[in-house]
């Protein structure tokens, strides 16, 4: 589907130089001598190389629509994940590259997530926005500590270090960003 080189989007994915391309940040820009034009950051969707670019209003780029379909998390396997279509039962098995190692570490058993694919190869996985774990340690309040807005170290379930509030102990089970592995909120179970 053809747009205007203005028209492109965060998030956007585009075939630009015969390559698949999400567009992660955008600009405008109007310069004081000549036309106006979007200053965008492309990401390539298999290598994760970055490219940026500039789109006029007058020139069209190809947007690339992906299939995405909920697929249910099974089991780990060394670094392969696989992963079972909720509506045709197929599985399909991914390696920790592909996923990435900083999202790998947040899935758990039974998740629901989003694979994009593009003509029958997946090229992505998302995750839900957060994820609730257990802390199994965290230091101990430190006197004082509360009257400013400090945080302390804290090992979640999984193995992964995040800084959460003085108050959060061992045991209580709080809600993670799996974007960026960092601490939410106090999980209301």
């Amino acid at each position: 589907m053809k747009i205007n080189g203005n028209a492109v989007r965060p998030g956007n994915v585009i075939e630009h130089q015969n390559r698949l391309w999400r567009a992660t940040k955008i600009q405008h820009t109007q310069p004081g001598k000549g036309g106006a034009y979007l200053q965008v950051e492309l990401k390539d969707i298999r290598d994760g190389t970055k490219l940026n670019e500039r789109f006029r209003s007058s020139e069209t780029v190809e947007r690339v629509r992906l299939d995405q379909r909920e697929s249910q998390f099974l089991f780990k396997d060394g670094d392969d994940y696989t992963f079972m279509d909720n509506e045709t039962y197929d599985q399909t098995t991914l390696n920790v590259d592909f996923i990435g190692p900083d999202a790998a570490q947040f899935l758990q058993d039974g998740m629901v997530v989003m694979i994009e694919s593009f003509e029958g190869s997946p090229i992505g996985v998302t995750l839900p926005e957060s994820v609730t774990m257990e802390i199994t340690e965290a230091d101990p309040v430190v006197k004082g500590q509360t009257a400013s807005s400090s945080y302390k170290p804290a090992l979640l379930e999984n193995g992964v270090r995040i800084l959460v509030p003085p108050h959060i102990e061992s045991g209580t089970r709080v809600v993670v960003n799996t974007a960026d592995g960092t601490y939410v909120a106090r999980a209301k179970d």
